[in-house]
């Protein structure tokens, strides 16, 4: 059943390739940052729907969570209009491949060291390997 999961984080990536690209051309014609503006939006009313109704929490817990678990948002659209920023001048590919090392490279650093309540995965020859094998790549596709 763990496969189902590999298949919605494979999807989720493929939707931040097709949502780089859009915005890439979108944020030519109406701006960068009113394209992240229109897109996080237009997220936010898909999501309130979503939650309304399909949500089980509890949004009141938000006042309660330590406040730095609250900057996922920030740093989502942070991510969101580097990438709106990036594509038009360097392209979908190599924007992706370079967000894609980005995450990689963080996600690892974050799991050795246990940060953020993550659970604590020691770096690994092969996390190694593939970091440098992803950054080769990046170079290759530039």
């Amino acid at each position: 059943m763990k496969v189902l999961y590999y298949v919605l984080a494979f999807i989720a990536g493929a939707s931040l390739s097709i949502e780089g690209a859009i915005g890439g051309t979108l944020g030519e014609n109406i701006g960068e940052i009113e394209t992240t503006f229109y897109m996080f939006a237009i997220g936010f009313m898909t999501v309130t729907l979503i939650t309304l109704f399909f949500g089980k929490g509890d949004l009141s817990q938000t006042f309660k969570v330590p406040k730095w678990k609250l900057l996922g948002g920030t740093l989502g659209s942070f991510y969101n209009l580097m990438l709106v920023i990036s594509v038009p001048v360097i392209g979908v590919g190599l924007a992706v491949i370079a967000a894609l090392f980005g995450q990689i490279a963080m996600s690892a650093l974050i799991e050795h060291k246990g940060w953020f309540g993550s659970s604590a995965i020691k770096f690994s020859k092969n996390k190694g390997i593939a970091i440098v094998l992803l950054a080769l790549s990046l170079y290759l596709v530039y």
